[in-house]
């Protein structure tokens, strides 16, 4: 049987590290519709005003159709 996905892109932000925006994108996207599988296609950050540091990762997300 064939079985049917789509992609979608998701951007997580974090300030403790770059896993928690991961997960945060992911556990964003499973609120949807349950995620099969992911996949992380960039990583990057910022220095906010304040000093700190703010993680941004892009995410691939694919799930499941019907």
């Amino acid at each position: 049987m064939a079985q049917n996905f789509e992609i979608v892109e998701r951007v997580g932000v974090s300030s403790v590290s770059v896993s928690d925006a991961i997960k945060s994108a992911v556990f964003g996207a499973g609120k949807e519709r349950p995620v099969a599988w992911f996949e992380v296609t960039r990583q990057r950050g910022c220095v906010t005003d304040n000093g700190d540091l703010e993680y941004q990762v892009t995410v691939k997300v694919g799930r499941k159709l019907g």
